[in-house]
């Protein structure tokens, strides 16, 4: 009579109990939440895997395993400040979530996959940083860490002009286009400026910062520029658009365009002059030089003779009125 009562009391005890092995892997204190680890072999090693989230996204937690058996257990802690607590686990292939009464910060945030164990924080903020641990007991011991960060929202940084004040010579001389780029409440974040693909200029913060902003000049506007705030793992990107900001590119090149051909314009101007002025000199020597050497050939082909004048008679000579003409021969030597 007490043998078989005493059968049917241990295999009442048989669909509780722990086995060995999961006894010595941990050591549960007074609070059902909080557990501490106790020394144990594992096969396993304990492999931690870094994630980096934003606030309000989802993050999975995936603990690598396919299908779980009747004895597995999977076990799910959070630790933070040197205090480790059990938020989820599957034993018996019975899923249970742990969010409530002092674990109010998953509260309605945790899903667990009952056939993987695999565990999902939904609508996550920063008071869900941490290290996540998983331990799967099947027949051997396993473990998984994820250390979880989760940053602020990042916002579309803004493009202004350069706040310095220039005076009225200092803006009539003033060639490039200043401007500055600035994102606010942010935090280990990087700010930078683009041309396409290629980096110009960044600055980082790794505090929180109220303001952060970075400068930028340029010779003229074209929609190639770009600024961009970032995590390691996602930015925010501002394209910089063509607006009244600086002068466009199109016009610089059709100012840079039109300079050189003034100048080439000028300097065959110039050249133009210094042509005619070489011409105008050597026509004007040329004349004078054909006018002097005619004044010489003149002077040289003149005959000089000595005039000898002789008595006529009346016929050679013609009275007309009041004039005589008088006729005379030229004899030369």
């Amino acid at each position: 009579m007490v043998y078989p009562f005493i059968c049917f009391y241990l295999l009442l005890l048989d669909g509780f109990k722990l086995t060995q092995q999961e006894i010595q892997s941990y050591s549960f204190s007074q609070n059902p939440l909080h557990l501490k680890k106790s020394s144990s072999s594992s096969t396993g090693n304990d492999k931690t895997v870094t994630i980096s989230v934003m606030e309000g996204d989802s993050v999975a937690l995936n603990t690598g395993v396919t299908e779980i058996l009747t004895d597995d257990l999977i076990l799910w802690t959070f630790r933070l400040y040197n205090s480790e607590t059990r938020i989820a686990e599957i034993y018996k292939q019975i899923s249970s979530i742990y969010d409530k009464e002092n674990n109010v910060r998953f509260r309605d945030r945790l899903l667990i996959d009952e056939q993987t164990g695999s565990l999902t924080i939904t609508n996550i903020n920063k008071l869900h940083s941490g290290l996540y641990k998983v331990q799967i007991i099947s027949g051997d011991v396993k473990h998984k860490s994820f250390s979880v960060a989760v940053y602020g929202l990042l916002t579309v940084p803004v493009i202004s002009d350069s706040p310095r004040n220039l005076s009225i010579s200092e803006r009539s001389s003033q060639q490039n286009c200043s401007l500055v780029c600035s994102a606010v409440n942010v935090g280990h974040v990087t700010l930078s400026w683009y041309r396409g693909h290629s980096l110009l200029s960044s600055i980082s913060v790794s505090d929180l910062s109220s303001s952060l902003s970075l400068p930028l000049e340029i010779e003229c506007l074209d929609d190639s520029y770009s600024c961009a705030v970032s995590y390691s793992f996602t930015n925010q990107t501002k394209h910089l658009n063509i607006t009244d900001l600086c002068q466009t590119c199109s016009g610089a090149s059709q100012h840079l365009f039109l300079t050189p051909l003034i100048i080439v314009a000028v300097l065959l101007l110039l050249l133009l002059v210094v042509i005619a002025g070489v011409v105008f000199k050597f026509c004007h020597c040329k004349n004078y030089k054909r006018t002097k050497q005619e004044a010489q050939t003149t002077e040289e082909e003149v005959d000089y003779t000595d005039a000898t004048f002789a008595t006529h008679s009346a016929m050679d000579m013609e009275t007309n009125g009041e004039h005589q003409t008088e006729y005379s021969r030229v004899v030369l030597k």
